[in-house]
């Protein structure tokens, strides 16, 4: 399972198309454990790319702050799970506590097309 988690300034973005970077985990679900950490480079802020571009990356899960309804949608389009309203933190801290079951979200959608 890879998560895609989007940063900037080393914690998570909360507006989930303008993000610096984005930390990609692999993880064992069953385990609990994070496996391996990769950070890249987002491409420049497009309508509806992000999904295409992480699906090309195996990803299988993001965990976001706000995230419009376009971009969950053609996530969902692509299999690619999201969880939104996560709190501020860092990438492995959220990774960690989605895998714990520990992870607090709120309902916050961005409303940004």
């Amino acid at each position: 399972m890879r998560i895609a988690i989007p940063i900037t300034g080393g914690c998570l973005e909360q507006h989930f198309g303008h993000c610096e970077r984005f930390v990609l985990l692999d993880v064992d679900p069953e385990k609990k454990q994070i496996i391996a950490t990769t950070e890249i480079e987002s491409p420049e802020h497009q309508p509806g790319l992000l999904p295409r571009w992480l699906k090309e990356r195996n990803v299988t899960l993001v965990i976001a702050g706000g995230i419009g309804n376009r971009a969950r949608s053609l996530c969902g389009e692509l299999s690619i799970e999201v969880i939104a309203g996560a709190p501020s933190n860092e990438a492995s801290v959220l990774a960690q506590r989605y895998l714990d079951g520990t992870l607090a979200t709120s309902d916050h959608v961005c409303e940004h097309h």
